[in-house]
């Protein structure tokens, strides 16, 4: 696979400023750039036919947007909402879409330099969503590329949900 060059277009220069989150627990970093909100756990209407990766849809303030469950997208265990539970609304391939993670913790700029390509092990096909690792102290949190979360086909079927 190749190498996707981290850019830092969110912060000030050799910095990316990323929303933590948090799925059993691993972190996981969302360039803010591409997160319009951090909404509540809500009701989520089911979509008849939709992809399985889809939960369904809700709306937000007039606006349908399709809700992915992260959990599942990744082959998790499924679980329960909780207090914590959030909706990411962000943009992935010019679709908006809610992603529900079990919580968000912090929202942080963090330096180029301590991000790494994501290793070969990790890098399969299926790894196109990976964006590379961050290390931050003792803990390392996997950066994700939206862009990359959903398959061409699946792109078009989020954009036909909403």
């Amino acid at each position: 696979m190749a190498e996707k060059p981290v850019s830092g277009g969110s912060g000030r220069s050799g910095e990316l400023q990323i929303v933590i989150c948090e799925l059993a627990d691993e972190h996981y970093g969302l360039d803010i750039a591409r997160v319009f909100e951090i909404i509540r756990h809500q009701p989520i209407t089911a979509v008849p036919r939709a992809p399985s990766f889809v939960k369904g849809v809700i709306n937000l303030r007039g606006r349908i947007i399709p809700v992915v469950d992260l959990r599942d997208r990744f082959g998790m265990a499924t679980a329960e909402p909780t207090k914590e539970t959030r909706i990411v609304v962000a943009e992935s391939s010019a679709t908006r879409v809610g992603l529900i993670v079990d919580s968000v913790s912090e929202v942080l700029m963090l330096p180029l330099d301590a991000v790494e390509p994501t290793p070969e092990v990790a890098a399969g096909a299926d790894a196109e969503y990976l964006r590379g690792i961050a290390k931050l102290g003792d803990r390392l949190v996997l950066l994700l590329e939206l862009d990359g979360l959903f398959a061409l086909e699946e792109q078009s079927a989020l954009a036909g949900a909403a």
